[in-house]
């Protein structure tokens, strides 16, 4: 079994990145390199399911934040997360955070979702821009690749013409207004994802800071 990527910490070490380029992506999921607490995410601009860009560092500013990415809405793992997390919506807005998921889909297609409030928003990140500077993104093999086009119908962003395709590995952050990351769970393992226990108390430790 694959072993959770799982990093917390209450020590910070100011740092920054820098953006991400094409070349960003691990050849498997176990080989990717999750940002770390302690590191910014860089200024990065992504889409909403209106089409509209959103500036993620100014949504940032606005309150402590709970990142997920996820890696697309026909997957059932990912949709059961996103659900999960939104059972403890109300939870989470009391300590103070908003939620907002990242995945490749197309602004569109984030259009098709019944997640649609104020505290929990959804973006798309359909060139993995942004999966990239986080560090999670992979190249799926070629009959992987083949198998979720053919008997799941995904349109996959395409970084390398047409022989590869991409995805990013499920995540979570926890991160401050300064676009700061104060926590960071990452699993290769699709199926396994964070609980929702372990993200509350992520958050109330970095609200009390």
């Amino acid at each position: 079994m694959l072993k959770p990527i799982l990093f917390a910490c209450s020590m910070l070490i100011t740092a920054s990145v820098s953006a991400a380029t094409a070349t960003n992506i691990a050849s498997a999921a176990e080989k990717v390199s999750p940002l770390m607490p302690g590191l910014t995410i860089p200024a990065t601009t992504l889409k909403n399911k209106d089409g509209h860009n959103v500036d993620l560092a100014e949504r940032f500013a606005e309150k402590t934040t709970v990142l997920i990415v996820y890696r697309g809405g026909w997957c059932p793992y990912c949709s059961k997360q996103l659900a999960s997390i939104q059972k403890i919506e109300a939870e989470l807005a009391e300590l103070g955070a908003q939620i907002i998921a990242i995945s490749p889909d197309s602004p569109e297609k984030l259009a098709e979702s019944k997640i649609d409030t104020p505290n929990y928003q959804l973006l798309s990140d359909d060139s993995l821009t942004l999966s990239q500077a986080l560090g999670l993104a992979f190249y799926l093999d070629d009959k992987t690749a083949t198998i979720y086009r053919n008997k799941l119908g995904v349109n996959f962003v395409s970084l390398d013409g047409k022989a590869k395709v991409a995805l990013p590995v499920p995540a979570v952050f926890v991160v401050d207004k300064k676009g700061l990351v104060h926590f960071q769970y990452a699993n290769p393992n699709y199926k396994v994802r964070l609980t929702e226990n372990l993200l509350l108390a992520a958050v109330k430790s970095v609200s009390e800071q």
